[in-house]
Formats: structure tokens, C-alpha cells, sequence
């Protein structure tokens, strides 16, 4: 082998891990997000309308986030590493995650969780039972700071035009476990 090829191996080794940890601990925000929010939710059955439907893009990380920290001692400490990931422009989707957090564990979770759906899916079922009872979870790509201890993700609810809430939630990674610390700037209309 030659040193040109060892060196792109090793490059190319290093980066898959990064991407791989990555990918791991957004599982692991889901798994968190996922047992918080379908915790009341009823199992997956024939027949049964499920209520709360998982989007499947990542919602992309703007300006909203400068009036989180704006708002959060905390988070002001860590300012510069979180606006660095303010990205408006992603087209990311949680399917990696998705199927490693469900691959072959948390399958009692999995049983509540619905396949994700596009937002065209949602409307379609939304209209197709006229019910206005009907979420769509939408999460954003998780923003990592302080050596990758903490997190900071989006969660918003959308129901119809003028019905929806959401909110920030800073996690915490203590023992590999993202726990929710905060919900930071809660608002519905």
C-alpha cells in the first residue's frame, strides 16, 4: 500500500466513526423524544388511528435558535459552538436514525411509533379521516455543544394551520443516556 492510499484509509476510517457516533446518539435523542411524547399514545393496532405521526425530515436549525440563547444563561456560555450548526439549508432525513434505534431493540416503543410519514402522507391522512385531532411530530437536526454532552432539538407539533405548539429541549448525555434537562421557549397558537 502506498503512504497516499494509508493516509485516505485512515481519513476515510476516522470520518465513518465520527459519522456512525453521530448517528448513534441521534437514536438516542429520538429513543428520549419518542418515549416522552408517544408515551400516552395507544399501540399501533388493525384498525386503530394513530394520533401523533413522525415526520420523516429533519427540520433545519435557524434564527429562532439566537432567541433561545438569548434566553438561557447556559446556553449563552456556549454560544459560538451552537450558532456554528444554524443551518437553514439542510436536507437531512431521520431514517438512519430511525432504523437504528429500531433495529432489533426498544420494540415495545416501536409498536407506539408509526413509520414516519412526508408531510403530503400526513395531509392525506389527516383529510381522509377529517378528524383535528390528528400531530405531526417535526424534529430538528439536534445541535451538539460542550464536547457533545449536551444537545439542543426543536420539537414542534403541527395539527392544522392555526393549531400547533412546540419547543426547545436541552438534553443532557449522562452514562450514553440523553435525558431532557429543559424545555426552553414553549409556544402554541
Amino acid at each position: 500500500m502506498t503512504l497516499s492510499f494509508k493516509k485516505s484509509l485512515f481519513i476515510f476510517l476516522l470520518l465513518s466513526n465520527v459519522v456512525l457516533a453521530q448517528e448513534t446518539d441521534n437514536a438516542a435523542i429520538l429513543k428520549s423524544i419518542f418515549t416522552k411524547y408517544y408515551a400516552n399514545e395507544k399501540v399501533i393496532a388493525k384498525g386503530r388511528l394513530q394520533l401523533l405521526s413522525f415526520y420523516c425530515k429533519k427540520a433545519p436549525n435557524n434564527e429562532e435558535v439566537l432567541e433561545v440563547i438569548s434566553k438561557s444563561d447556559f446556553l449563552k456560555k456556549n454560544a459560538e459552538e451552537i450558532k456554528k450548526q444554524i443551518i437553514n439549508n439542510i436536507d437531512e432525513d431521520w431514517s438512519a436514525a430511525y432504523d437504528l434505534l429500531f433495529n432489533n431493540q426498544n420494540q415495545y416503543l416501536k409498536k407506539k411509533v408509526n413509520n414516519c410519514l412526508s408531510f403530503e402522507e400526513y395531509k392525506t391522512v389527516s383529510e381522509k379521516y377529517g378528524e383535528n385531532n390528528q400531530r405531526l411530530m417535526i424534529v430538528s437536526k439536534p445541535i451538539y455543544f460542550s464536547k457533545n454532552t449536551f444537545a439542543l432539538v426543536k420539537v414542534a407539533f403541527y395539527r392544522s394551520i392555526e393549531h400547533n405548539s412546540g419547543s426547545y429541549l436541552l438534553l443532557e448525555k449522562v452514562n450514553d443516556v440523553w435525558t431532557i434537562k429543559d424545555h426552553l421557549n414553549v409556544w402554541s397558537t
